[in-house]
């Protein structure tokens, strides 16, 4: 899981940091922060937005069961 949120991390900087990233996704910024510091893992909606714009795969972002 750890691996994960590391990849979460990297998708955000790549974004241009959580403001920017909560303002593309239209999530509020304590969402981003909350996938940043392993609370929550982004729903396959915005782990699939934000694979598009950072050119990664979405299933390093969420993946699958």
């Amino acid at each position: 899981m750890e691996q994960l949120h590391n990849k979460v991390r990297v998708a955000i900087k790549r974004a241009g940091g959580a403001t920017k990233v909560s303002n593309i996704l239209g999530v509020s910024g304590s969402a981003v922060f909350s996938w940043q510091r392993n609370h929550k893992i982004p729903n396959i909606d915005y782990a699939t937005k934000l694979a598009e714009i950072t050119g990664m795969n979405v299933r390093e972002l969420r993946p699958c069961r």
